[in-house]
Parts: C-alpha cells; structure tokens; sequence
C-alpha cells in the first residue's frame, strides 16, 4: 500500500530495498530534527549493519530485552532493563506491551508480580549477568544492551554507550574514577556539559500539597507543570507562543520529537522505562513518565480521563518524572542543590581548566547566583538594564528626550545615586572578583515612551510641553536602530551620559572596605579614536572622584569587539584599550548581515540545507566569526602583549564555542549565570582535548 505495489519476494530485492530504507531515512522529517538538536552535521550520513536474526518469540522459553550495566536514571551500580518473554525487540521499545522487570530486586521494589529474567530464566541472565561485567570493563562505560534469548540461548544484538541523565551521568564518571576503570581526567570528559542544564533548576517542593491524579514509571527525572497537549504539532505551536506545555501521548514515536523537544515533560500511558518516550526524554532532560496505565486518553475529544476525574487540553498538570507522580494543577519548585558527584566532578574540571569563567549579570541576585555557580567575575553587566527599573524610567525618559545638554544633565543627576547605588550592590556580592560595566550601548528609541501617560509623566518631570516630547521623540526616530544611534555613538554625542555612568563606578567601589577592580567596557567600538575619546572622558571622572574621596583604586578601560572593523584594527585599538570582550551577538549579525530578532524564521532551512552546521547564533560561526576573533586576537596581543581577552555573548555558554575560545587562547568565557556550571565543565574539556 505505501509502495503501490506487491511487497517483493525475492530476498535479494528485499534486502536491498532494507538498505535503500535506511539510507533514505537520513533526510527524513524526524532525522532532521534529531540532528538539529544533537548538533550533528547533515554531511556524515548514516551506516547499515546487516546480521542474521534470531527469534524471541518461539514461545516461553524465547525472550527479547533492553538492559544497561547501571541505571541510566540515577547512576547506581545495579543492572536496569526490562525483557518480555515471547516478544520480539520492537515490542519492548516501541511500548506498545508493558515489559517485565530484568532482576528480582527491582521486581521486588516496584512490588510486581510477574517474575523477573533472573527468576524466570536464571540460566540465561546468569550468563547475561557475565557479558555486562565483561562490556562494561572492555568499553569502560555504562553499557546499552540488547540481547534475545531464543530456545534458551542467549544473543547479543548489540551494545553501545547508553544514554543517561545528567545526574546518572556524574555518578557514573565519578565511581568507575573511584573504581580505578577511568581517570579523573576522563571522568572530566565523559559528562556532556550541556547535560547539566538537567541539574540546574528546579524540582517539586516535597512539602507542598500534591493533588495526585495517577503513578507511573519513574521514566526520566525533573518535574515539569504545564498545560495538556495531545499531539506534538500543538506542542511546538503553543511553545512558540511562550506557553508551557505537557505533550501527553498513549505512546509517542520518532515522529514526535519536535513536540517532545517544544514541550516542558512528557507523560504516556504505555511504555516502559526503555521505551522510546523514555529513552529521548533522558537525552533531552525532559521529565517523562511512562506506563501511566489508568490513562485513558481521547485524541479526538482533546480529554484526558484518570481516577474517574476528567481533563482537558488546556487544563495544567504537573510531573514528577523522579517519583511517576502525575498531579492537577501547578506544584511548587525548589531549587536544587548542587553537592556530592557535582561537586566533585567539578572540583575535578576546575584543576583541568585553563580558562576563566565569569558570568553575564547586572542585578545582585543574577551576581549571587552565577557566584554560587562558581563564577570567577563578571564579564558583562549591562547598565542599559538598569534603566529600565520603573523608579527610574521616567528619569531615563527626561534625559533622552532633552534637547540640551543642561536639560540631560538634570535628570542625568537624578539618576546618579540610582547607579551607584547598583554598583556598589554587584561589587559587593562579588567580593573584590572583576565585574566587567558595559557602558550605555543600546539606541535611545528602546527607552522612548509610547503611551500617551508617559510623555505625560516625562512632561510633568522635564515642564515642558507633551507635543514638545513628541517632536522630539520624532526627530531621534531611527530607521534601522540597530545599526544607528547606539553604543560608543551615545558617548560621542552625548558625553555626559558615559561621564555620569564612570562617576557612579567610581563612586561606588570606593566606598567599599574591598574595593573591586572595575572594567570599564566601551561598547560598539569602530575606531581607535572611538576609544580614546571615551576612555579621556572615563579617566577625567576617575580623577574628579579620586580627589573628592581622598582615595584611588585600580580600574581598566576596554572595549567590546563587536564590529568587524574592530577585529580588523585590533592593533591600533589595542593601543589604548586594556582588554577586549568579543560580543559574539552583535559580531555575529554585522559579520553575516543577518539580524538575530528575525533570523529564526529562515536560519532553521540554513541549517537543514546545510549552509550552516548549525545556528550561528546559538555555536559561533568558527569559519566566518571565529576568523575574525582570530586576527583580533593575534593583532590585539602584538600590541599590548598583557592584554585580557575574553567572550560574552551567548555563545560562552555553548561547549563548541568554548572548545574555540581555549584553541583561540582567550582568557575566560562570560555566559549566564545558570550556564556557568556549564562553561567551567566545557572549558575543562577543552583544556584536556588541546592541552
């Protein structure tokens, strides 16, 4: 029927037609899916294995099975995996059979009844119990395994590195370490940083009440609470739309990995803990729980029916993937601790790492949580961010909308003790660590009123009039912003901005008993003379305050390298600039010509198509970007050979970025303060790959 013609009878033409499948399947909606969220390039292409087959459904004594040397959920040294007795293997991935448990202990915990392998075949899982222990040694980690017993004799189908949750991950590494099976060093290496993303936010409040609808297996750790969707396109649909979402599914297929990948948890009512929802959400670090089995689930009503209670798409559910809880409504979160294997393996990956970890932060919270992640500075706080406060707006509003410098000077003074303020609160959390000011950089037109009670509120503050704002909130329109009024262009035109921002660093780390080292960061450079022009205005504020306070402290000026013709005469701006911070974001779009707001729509063709290896605003362009980050480099330490060079865009979060940075010999990665753990782990890779 999918051929529209005779399925053939010659095995020749079979085979080959297999072959031809597989092949095939390479360009696949799903496989391109897959590979867009492994970062794995459209050019490798897939390989066939061609064996002979045995059977495990000829009967009770015949059994087919999935099993891994530890337990893919937690990490601990115990054999995990489920087998079905007459059963071939797709009947215990596919979930479309709820499988037996593979020993007597998890039997017994789980509280089944029907016998495990090991009571039911104890010949065969006594030898299969003897091939993990030899894999395990010989490939020296966690095993996944597929076996068939046919007649009593045991097959093995096929072993290979198992996928794992992030936590399983660290405690694998870090007893086969204890164990002697690996270094610590190739513990480093064998936990994937971004796994750790799954370790790194909240879980369910034990204390909170749980209106509990239904349990399930315990398929993949982490809670989630969202609204229910029944299918996968809906998923993706309302995840674009900034909603969080539960796929819920009877069973879900390859062909839901975009819904799976959009949604917050994944919830079945079939399925074991080796089933497909099983197996991608561990990879995914999404909570599943699977095997929910008094679901009933109406794909056409759009209902969910459990305990004789009914819902529906819409309605919020929450999941417990760590217990199998399925709940009604919303549950509280904690946030998780993060000790024991963590903490080790992390103590292990600081000694290993090369570079630098600092943290994108610009209020006190941001600063405490990247420092309790280890953050080693701060490499990028934004003051535009602080504008934004609605105390201070109005204030922002006056000054922009001033047509004199006195006028800007009056609500620049206003503001005054509101930035020193802030800064006095990030240095202090940071405890004498560098923090890295980016100076005003955005274009004025983000911070312009819009409603009609806002030009009033900025009318009232300035006594003018509101038709005299909105003439002149006209003349500072700007047709492409972005490229426009913004960034060191602010400070040239209107110095006092950047002289009233200097005055409040300065002000605030001399009124600290540890007094911080500050990195005044110019943003948008071009020119050298860019450069100088501001850091004169810096310095004068430094000296003004100096004198004023009876006290002088260290401070550097730098720029942001985030303009192509930046890097290209890094030498000359190096002449006066004490450290770069390359801002990969914007020296992504003015390298590509490709703005990051609206590239979304056509970057994800790119990348299927194989234009890009993959988003170059989420993994840096190395062979575009990364040229241009090289010459700066090289030309910007020929000049000042001290110079301090690091990355504070997005991409100091992501491990391919990082792996350049180290190759590239920058001194640390700046990213958010919940990818720290992330960037200390993937530098340390990066060390040991290159060192």
């Amino acid at each position: 029927a999918e051929w529209g013609k005779p399925f053939p009878q010659d095995v020749n033409e079979q085979l080959w037609g297999a072959v031809g499948a597989v092949f095939s399947s390479w360009e696949s909606d799903r496989a391109k899916v897959y590979r867009r969220l492994n970062s794995i390039p459209g050019d490798w292409g897939p390989a066939v294995n061609v064996q002979a087959m045995v059977f495990g459904n000829m009967g009770d004594t015949s059994a087919t099975g999935v099993a891994f040397t530890r337990d893919p959920a937690t990490g601990e040294n115990a054999y995990y995996g489920e087998y079905l007795i007459n059963a071939q293997g797709e009947d215990v991935v596919a979930g479309i059979r709820t499988p037996q448990y593979l020993t007597k202990a998890a039997r017994e915990t789980a509280g089944a009844k029907p016998l495990s392998m090991e009571e039911a075949m104890p010949e065969a899982y006594a030898e299969l119990a003897d091939v993990f222990r030899t894999l395990e040694t010989h490939y020296r980690d966690m095993q996944d395994i597929e076996f068939t017993v046919e007649r009593g004799k045991l097959w093995m189908l096929q072993t290979r590195s198992g996928k794992r949750t992030a936590k399983a991950a660290l405690k694998i590494a870090v007893d086969m370490a204890a164990e002697g099976l690996i270094t610590k060093e190739e513990a480093v290496l064998r936990v994937d940083p971004m796994a750790l993303d799954q370790l790194l936010h909240p879980t369910l409040d034990p204390d909170a009440p749980r209106d509990v609808l239904t349990k399930g297996l315990p398929a993949s750790p982490g809670a989630a609470s969202g609204q229910i969707v029944f299918d996968a396109d809906t998923a993706e649909r309302r995840n674009d739309m900034g909603e969080s979402v539960i796929l819920v599914r009877v069973e879900t297929s390859p062909e839901d990995i975009h819904g799976m990948h959009a949604a917050k948890g994944i919830l079945t009512a079939r399925g074991g803990m080796t089933s497909h929802a099983a197996v991608v959400a561990r990879g995914m670090g999404r909570p599943c729980v699977s095997g929910a089995g008094s679901l009933a689930i109406d794909n056409a009503a759009k209902v969910l029916r459990v305990s004789g209670r009914e819902l529906k798409e819409g309605d919020i559910i929450t999941i417990d993937g760590s217990t199998g809880e399925v709940m009604a409504g919303a549950v509280p979160t904690l946030q998780p601790e993060l000790v024991g294997d963590f903490g080790t393996l992390m103590v292990w990956a600081d000694a290993a790492r090369r570079m630098k970890v600092r943290a994108n932060a610009e209020t006190p919270l941001d600063a405490q949580t990247a420092r309790d992640f280890g953050a080693e500075g701060i490499g990028l706080c934004r003051t535009e961010h602080m504008f934004f406060d609605a105390a201070r707006i109005t204030a922002v509003r006056q000054m922009i909308l001033a047509d004199d410098e006195k006028g800007r000077r009056v609500a620049l003074d206003r503001l005054l003790p509101e930035q020193r303020k802030d800064f006095a609160a990030i240095f202090e959390v940071m405890a004498g660590l560098p923090v890295t000011i980016r100076l005003l950089d955005p274009p004025l037109h983000e911070f312009l009123p819009h409603r009609e009670e806002e030009f009033a509120e900025v009318a009232e503050a300035a006594g003018v009039g509101i038709e005299t704002l909105k003439q002149r909130a006209n003349e500072l329109h700007e047709f492409n912003p972005m490229l426009g009024h913004r960034g060191c262009r602010l400070g040239v035109t209107y110095p006092e901005i950047y002289e009233m921002q200097a005055r409040a660093i300065f002000e605030a780390a001399c009124s600290l008993a540890v007094a911080p080292v500050p990195e005044i960061m110019i943003p948008l450079v071009g020119t050298r003379r860019e450069l100088e022009l501001m850091k004169e205005i810096v310095d004068k504020a430094a000296e003004k305050v100096f004198t004023e306070q009876g006290k002088r402290i260290e401070y550097l000026v730098g720029t942001m390298i985030e303009l192509p013709r930046a890097a290209l005469m890094a030498d000359e701006i190096a002449e006066v600039g004490a450290f770069f911070s390359f801002g990969t974001n914007d020296l992504t779009q003015t390298t590509l010509g490709v703005s990051r707001d609206d590239a979304a729509r056509f970057l994800i063709h790119y990348v299927d198509k194989g234009l890009y290896r993959s988003d170059p605003f989420v993994s840096l362009d190395v062979e575009g970007v990364g040229q241009l980050i090289e010459i700066a480099t090289t030309k910007g330490r020929k000049t000042r050979p001290d110079i301090k060079l690091g990355i504070c865009g997005e991409h100091g979060g992501d491990p391919a970025s990082i792996e350049f940075c180290e190759k590239t010999g920058l001194d640390y990665v700046s990213a958010s303060p919940y990818r720290v753990p992330i960037a200390r782990l993937a530098a340390a890779q990066a060390a040991l790959r290159n060192g």
